[in-house]
């Protein structure tokens, strides 16, 4: 559903036709588990979309910790927002840009204001670096706004395999009318630039969870 997340279409309507119970929201936990987040960490949730990633990402880091909730869309994250208001979490700080293109210097402002420290423990994206045309300059910021010896974690999608190939063409068409592209593989920065690699895969092949630390 990466049509949604791009344009804002339908933000409201986003976390009920995005298949997220049925088939997604295993590879968002898979992910932040493997993340292996602290307490008092600093985590950038990059592509945030309506905040799905924002309960487990706030119960990892605690209330001494820091979620910084990025995305291009105004409407996901005003969603997203809401999702914040009515937990009552203090410690997650919204930023609208292009995930493509990051404000580097606001996400460092928001860090340093916040826990007195510019660059962020470990960074996180979900079901959104396939819908980037190339997803290789959000990788790029990413790494930049990561300390050294950060973690970092993409959780994205493929197309099925083994026995599971047979809902390829429905896994096709969904990811089609969502403009992500099923060969886009971003998980490869994390195994090329990255060490201490854990990829898990999930749901016959279709979610891919790539985890690592990046020195």
């Amino acid at each position: 559903m990466a049509l949604f997340r791009r344009y804002g279409f339908g933000a409201r309507v986003y976390d009920v036709v995005s298949g997220e119970r049925a088939v997604y929201r295993i590879g968002r936990a898979a992910g932040i588990r493997s993340l292996r987040l602290s307490r008092g960490d600093i985590v950038l949730d990059l592509g945030c979309g309506t905040g799905l990633n924002l309960p487990l990402l706030v119960e990892a880091v605690g209330p001494e910790g820091l979620v910084i909730a990025a995305d291009r869309s105004p409407d996901m994250l005003a969603q997203a927002h809401s999702r914040v208001v009515v937990a009552g979490w203090t410690n997650v700080k919204f930023i609208e840009t292009d995930a493509t293109s990051p404000d580097l210097a606001m996400i460092a402002s928001i860090a340093t204001v916040a826990r007195g420290r510019p660059l962020v423990d470990a960074v996180f994206s979900t079901y959104a670096m396939s819908a980037f045309d190339d997803w290789r300059p959000a990788w790029a910021g990413a790494r930049a706004a990561l300390r050294p010896g950060g973690r970092a974690g993409i959780v994205d999608m493929a197309l099925p395999t083994g026995i599971a190939a047979v809902f390829t063409p429905l896994a096709v068409i969904a990811c089609a009318i969502g403009g992500a592209d099923l060969r886009a593989r971003p998980w490869q920065a994390i195994e090329t630039d990255a060490v201490d690699v854990r990829h898990s895969v999930y749901r016959g092949g279709h979610i891919h969870v790539v985890t690592g630390t990046v020195p």
